[in-house]
């Protein structure tokens, strides 16, 4: 039986349909990012996921700090958007697939996540529309010659689903030096840029001070300040498990910060790094 393969769902509308020039814009975007440097080893990463051309300038932060690196795995989760359920939806075979090519999907390491007493299901289905993964892709495909992914949706993003979530990913990445976290989240969603420069500084701020249970318990005291809240907690979280003392905020902006952008009505984006400081 031929391996599942996932289909772009928004190649074309949310960044171009072709390699070249998909290649063009993502080199663009790293292209102009200052060196960052973390004097540690990398654990998990938080990016935003809009449009290429709004998020790709702050995503483009995160992910130049995996130049130079040639195999690794990102254990990959996201808010569900387009289809309400409980629980976490986890992809365990087959590929995704972009104009850039298809990346496998590292099957072990999602068969070691699966918990079905947790809610942590072999589920493809919710993946098949959803955005916010797929706009990680494009630049660990630049980026990562050996590639491999684990795709995670969470349905509720309640507090109890983050905690399983992340005792799994712990759980399974443990002897796992060559794995990632990516939390993928935009902040608030369609406030006036000063209203929400307001909103997004204090998730920054939960962020750069690793407080991952303030920032829980910020999410749960209102919906408006980021519609992945729950996969950054529990990425967060499962990187503190994992040995991550230490968070950077490599950039926030907002979509009125684009060219000719409106900040009538603005979304946040953040990039960020969870590491460990090991001198």
């Amino acid at each position: 039986m031929a391996s599942p393969v996932r289909k772009a769902a928004v190649a074309g509308s949310w960044y171009p349909g072709e390699a070249a020039p998909l290649r063009s814009e993502v080199g663009s975007y790293l292209s102009e990012v200052p060196a960052h440097h973390i004097p540690g080893r990398l654990v998990g990463l938080i990016s935003p996921h809009a449009g290429l051309h709004y998020s790709g300038p702050v995503a483009a932060h995160g992910y130049s700090l995996l130049r130079g690196c040639s195999r690794l795995t990102f254990a990959m989760v996201g808010p569900s958007h387009q289809e309400a359920f409980d629980g976490v939806a986890v992809v365990t075979r087959g590929a995704f697939e972009t104009p850039l090519g298809r990346i496998p999907i590292d099957e072990a390491l999602a068969a070691a996540i699966l918990d079905p007493e947790l809610r942590i299901l072999d589920q493809a289905r919710p993946h098949r529309d959803e955005h916010c993964l797929e706009m990680q892709l494009p630049f660990l495909q630049h980026l990562v010659p050996e590639l491999k992914i684990v795709p995670m949706l969470m349905g509720s993003q309640s507090r109890a689903e983050v905690e399983r979530l992340a005792g799994a990913l712990a759980g399974a990445l443990a002897d796992r030096r060559d794995v990632v976290l990516v939390a993928s989240s935009d902040l608030s969603h369609y406030q006036p840029a000063k209203q929400a420069s307001i909103l997004d500084a204090l998730v920054v701020q939960d962020v750069e001070s690793f407080d991952e249970d303030g920032l829980m318990a910020r999410l749960e005291g209102s919906h408006r300040h980021a519609c992945g809240g729950g996969p950054m907690v529990a990425v967060m979280k499962a990187a503190r498990r994992l040995g991550a003392n230490r968070a950077t905020v490599l950039k926030y902006a907002d979509s009125g910060d684009v060219p000719n952008g409106d900040k009538s009505r603005v979304v946040g984006y953040l990039s960020a790094a969870l590491w460990v400081n090991e001198s």
